[in-house]
């Protein structure tokens, strides 16, 4: 899997018995996760499912409010 531009990654991964995936060290690492950090899981039937770090939600929704608070910025 080592022919992916920088930046990019894929694997397989296999649900357990509980529903529960294990997210690779390599990915893990390329977005700097640790044990304990907060996802967001984004779930659409034709498009599939996305995990994002909650710190990205976080800074949209602090420049969302900005902006409902200020909205000539």
């Amino acid at each position: 899997m080592s022919d992916f531009p920088e930046g990019k990654f894929l694997a397989t991964v296999k649900l357990g018995p509980k529903g529960q995936i294990v997210i690779p060290k390599e990915a893990r690492d390329l977005f700097g996760l640790k044990p304990g950090d907060a996802l967001i899981l984004m779930a659409d039937k034709g498009q599939g499912i996305a995990l994002q770090p909650f710190s990205y939600a976080e800074s949209f929704w602090q420049a969302v409010q900005t902006v409902r608070e200020d909205p000539d910025k």
